[in-house]
């Protein structure tokens, strides 16, 4: 399955990628960042703005799951959304 979210929060890519090892981040190759899970097994793209794209998990269920775990992950390195 693939979704698409948003996180509410603003995401400084290069700091993220440079303290997280599961991020990897190319902005000459993608804009954004890919984030890889192993349970649930799916990744993220994670984007500046705080929009992700899910994709490898098997059920909606599974989405919510990398979600949380991405949100709870990324949020002591994060902006609160202003908009």
């Amino acid at each position: 399955m693939v979704a698409s979210a948003s996180l509410g929060l603003e995401l400084d890519l290069y700091a993220l990628a440079s303290k997280i090892p599961e991020i990897e981040y190319e902005p000459e190759q993608f804009p954004g960042a890919i984030l890889k899970f192993k349970e649930p097994k799916a990744s993220l793209l994670l984007f500046k703005n705080g929009k992700v794209i899910c994709a490898g998990a098997k059920n909606e269920k599974e989405i919510r799951v990398v979600l949380a775990k991405a949100k709870k992950l990324l949020l002591p390195y994060a902006e609160e959304s202003k908009g």
